[in-house]
């Protein structure tokens, strides 16, 4: 009984033996089993994309590659495929295959590395760049890029050049600074940029004269023309308390060449609808970025009426007032004649605390005047009737997307409010009723 004990054990043991070495036999089988590997070959038609393909060995569950330029491939049963990598620069480059074994434990993954060389760039990007000492102020660029692509684009100072025939043109820096300018250059999806610092040393002078007109109202015409305007309606105070309702376009006309806005007093209530006006917006239709904004105009008279010219960003449906930038070029109330004002309004100043300067004009009621503005990357200079008579500069010294969010496009604005915080500070006198604000046209040159 107890020899048979003793061989019961004994059995046992050697049985526990068994399942232990199968075991690790299985575990260093499974860590062996599978062997990565690859090969690579050049496209036959062009030496800068390498065919990759899978030469491994075994039993593997996953694979993925690394092929050394940013591109990685993604993680993979299949076992078969192909992977044409396209290589834009000369260089070696390290390609990694990994593979993952049966258990898929990254500990355990196995990993081939082989090193490709890239005899050539694809193309090798650059430009040359003149000035013409009688024309200080235009830059000649002249594309020298070598190699093959497809097309090319110039980027400076917030503009952009593409189309044809580009490889040489002429470029147009108004004012002292340096500039970076860039050459884009594109084979298919690969793009390179090359840039360079252009130093340009005087002003222009002759900067206004070598703006032209982009757009212009002249109201000429028999009717206010919608595919350049569209009149806002309402009498829901326009965020100022405001005491007219806007029309659609019955309180705006065209006569003898000049917009006529008039407000018109509908009841002696005083209170919102009791007057009516217009009030003209060019979103969506005419918006602009940068240049030389001139409004010409003649305004009402009397206390409690509040006409404006002005301009908001496109985005103000988006971002909201006043992350979009409102950029009054002249707003006057009639309590406190022969005063204009220009302001701008941002995040980081707006309503009262806005960004503006008074001045006295003494005919601003009895005779036409130019509202214009100066709207360049670095600043804006609000003038009356000539850009040399500026009455108020706003030009951030750090710029941020709070006091400056006037890269981007604004709309025109034309409106005789009645009435308001600001305008009916000091109530509104009906006896002053009609009202008109005459404008004689609107101008954009960049």
């Amino acid at each position: 009984m107890k020899l048979l004990r003793t061989l019961a054990i004994a059995k046992l043991f050697l049985a526990l033996l068994f399942v232990t070495t199968l075991l690790s036999c299985d575990k260093s089988d499974g860590g062996e089993s599978y062997t990565p590997d690859f090969i690579f070959t050049e496209d036959v038609n062009d030496a800068n994309k390498i065919v990759f393909s899978n030469a491994s060995t075994g039993a593997y569950l996953f694979m993925q590659y690394d092929f050394g330029n940013g591109e990685v491939s993604e993680k993979t049963r299949a076992t078969t495929n192909d992977y044409t990598v396209f290589y834009s620069e000369k260089g070696d480059y390290q390609v990694d295959l990994t593979l993952w074994g049966l258990n898929n434990e990254l500990s355990n993954n196995k990993v081939v590395s082989k090193t490709i060389s890239i005899q050539n760039d694809v193309f090798v990007a650059d430009f040359t760049y003149s000035i013409d000492n009688t024309k200080p102020n235009f830059v000649t660029l002249n594309n020298i890029t070598t190699g093959n692509y497809d097309r090319i684009s110039w980027k400076y100072n917030e503009k952009e050049i593409t189309g044809d025939d580009i490889d040489q043109t002429e470029i147009y820096l108004h004012k002292a600074g340096t500039y970076d300018v860039e050459l884009h250059v594109y084979k298919g999806d690969v793009e390179k940029i090359l840039t360079k610092q252009i130093i340009i040393t005087h002003d222009d002078p002759d900067y206004l004269d070598n703006m032209t007109l982009v757009w212009s109202d002249e109201f000429d015409g028999t009717s206010i023309n919608t595919d350049d305007w569209t009149f806002e309606t309402g009498a829901s105070g326009w965020g100022n308390n405001e005491l007219q309702n806007y029309t659609n376009g019955d309180n705006a006309e065209i006569v003898d060449g000049k917009l006529v806005i008039t407000a018109q007093k509908e009841n002696d209530n005083k209170v919102a609808g009791s007057y009516t006006s217009t009030r003209m917006i060019s979103k969506g239709k005419q918006s602009f970025k940068y240049g030389r904004m001139e409004i010409r105009a003649k305004l009402p008279s009397g206390t409690g009426i509040w006409p404006a010219i002005w301009m908001l960003g496109e985005n103000i449906s988006t971002v909201g007032w006043p992350a979009c930038g409102e950029i009054d070029i002249m707003e006057y109330v009639g309590y406190d004649p022969n005063k204009v004002h220009a302001t701008v309004h941002t995040t980081s100043g707006s309503g009262s605390n806005g960004n503006g300067s008074s001045v006295a004009l003494s005919t601003a009621e009895e005779e036409f005047h130019i509202y214009g503005l100066l709207w360049d990357e670095d600043e804006m200079n609000f003038y009356i009737d000539t850009p040399d008579n500026i009455t108020h500069t706003y030009a951030p010294n750090t710029k941020t997307e709070s006091n400056w969010p006037f890269d981007k496009e604004q709309f025109f604005i034309l409106n005789v409010a009645v009435g308001g915080n600001w305008g009916g500070a000091q109530g509104v006198d009906n006896a002053i009723f009609p009202q008109s604000m005459e404008v004689d046209y609107v101008r954009v040159y960049q």
